[in-house]
């Protein structure tokens, strides 16, 4: 009796999971038809820390219904807007949701991620969609598996890879919020455009942050990215060496970066004796070991960057060492970094408890209708496809 109850109660989560605005996933939205509105970096979001993982009944039940909503909204309304949509912070919650995931946790970043990637790739060449990377190990295999969609699509595979490369290294060096990057995930078209979903965490006070790209607008990878940031919180801790008030800070890691060895020797002298400003993300000894950063610093000189992003990309210089060239930045060429979160807003989403709100069921229904008549016009005949969506419309 109490497995059964214990499954009722598990198909009644799920059922309810559902009563979110499905619309809203399948339905592009102003937003997301004005392409040029579109922000260069979309967004992050910071949620609580779960422990455990998806089990096995939703994840096979996600991994089916993922894909097929997929497939009515790139049939529908073309593989861009889907990008879009997955480069929205608010989108993607409310995905998870009518997938089944809980609406506040971290894991919906990665099991929504991995259920798209696993459901998606036996049909990647028929919709154009190909998904690289995932949480932990599985992340650091990007760029090869970008590699190999570039060999099969004719595309530029070291591009892909370094676009995905600086992505993370935005999120886990040049913003220093806290939050070490331990999930990637890379969602590419076979016309070139992509987009980024990745997920940091802060082992603190047990919370993860989402961060969102999308390639099609991003002209410049280290001035403002962040556009549509949405956090629970906000932190007065950061280093942000892409804020448009860190420009003179960027330029002057960069000038020094590329200073001969002897040079580097002198400043760091000069920088470890003077009286230090009172900043938050510096810790001397652990930042500037003059050891340890003149190594670095080598690097950079014999690579001669000539802008911040070049500076960023090159190997080796990680968070250490973009706090070492700012606080140089700061105290030797008077150009302090910025140190605002570039989390904007907050946002939340109904869930099974009520909390913050009941979903809308009328609202679900509506969307359920709406979507058996995309699903007709797609003429979708595949009998996987059609059975996860019978199963949406089962759950009214």
């Amino acid at each position: 009796m109490l497995g059964r109850n214990r499954r009722r109660e598990a198909a009644w989560s799920a059922t309810y999971y559902q009563k979110v605005d499905l619309a809203v996933i399948l339905k592009p939205s102003a937003h997301a038809n004005k392409s040029s509105l579109m922000p260069q970096r979309t967004g992050s979001a910071t949620l609580p820390l779960h422990g455990g993982k998806a089990p096995r009944w939703l994840f096979d039940r996600m991994r089916q219904l993922a894909p097929a909503i997929a497939e009515v909204m790139i049939l529908e309304h073309g593989r861009s807007v889907f990008l879009q949509r997955l480069s929205d912070p608010y989108w993607f919650q409310a995905f998870g949701c009518v997938l089944g995931f809980d609406w506040h946790s971290s894991g919906v970043t990665t099991t929504v991620c991995g259920a798209l990637k696993e459901g998606l790739s036996p049909r990647s060449n028929d919709l154009g969609i190909f998904v690289a990377g995932g949480k932990g190990k599985v992340s650091r295999r990007t760029p090869s598996e970008l590699m190999t969609f570039g060999e099969r699509l004719g595309m530029d595979g070291a591009r892909l890879a370094y676009n995905s490369r600086m992505a993370a290294k935005v999120d886990s060096a040049a913003v220093q919020d806290g939050f070490g990057i331990y999930h990637h995930s890379f969602f590419l078209t076979s016309e070139g455009e992509w987009a980024v979903v990745q997920q940091g965490m802060r082992d603190n006070d047990g919370t993860a942050r989402r961060y969102h790209w999308l390639g099609s607008q991003v002209t410049d990878f280290v001035n403002e990215p962040h556009a549509a940031i949405a956090s629970d919180a906000q932190s007065q801790t950061v280093l942000n060496m892409v804020a448009g008030e860190s420009s003179p800070a960027r330029a002057a890691s960069t000038e020094f970066a590329r200073q001969e060895p002897r040079v580097i020797d002198r400043e760091i002298a000069r920088v470890i004796t003077m009286a230090l400003p009172s900043r938050h993300w510096v810790d001397i000894k652990r930042d500037v070991n003059p050891a340890h950063l003149r190594k670095v610093l080598v690097s950079t000189y014999e690579a001669s960057p000539q802008n911040y992003e070049q500076l960023l990309a090159v190997p080796g210089v990680g968070p250490k060492a973009v706090r070492a060239l700012a606080l140089v930045a700061d105290v030797v060429y008077g150009s302090p970094a910025s140190m605002r979160d570039p989390a904007r807003f907050s946002f939340a989403h109904g869930g099974k408890d009520g909390h913050p709100y009941p979903v809308n069921r009328a609202v679900y229904d509506h969307s359920v209708d709406w979507l058996r008549e995309a699903v007709n016009k797609a003429r979708i005949g595949h009998s996987d496809r059609l059975s996860a969506l019978k199963r949406l419309a089962d759950w009214q």
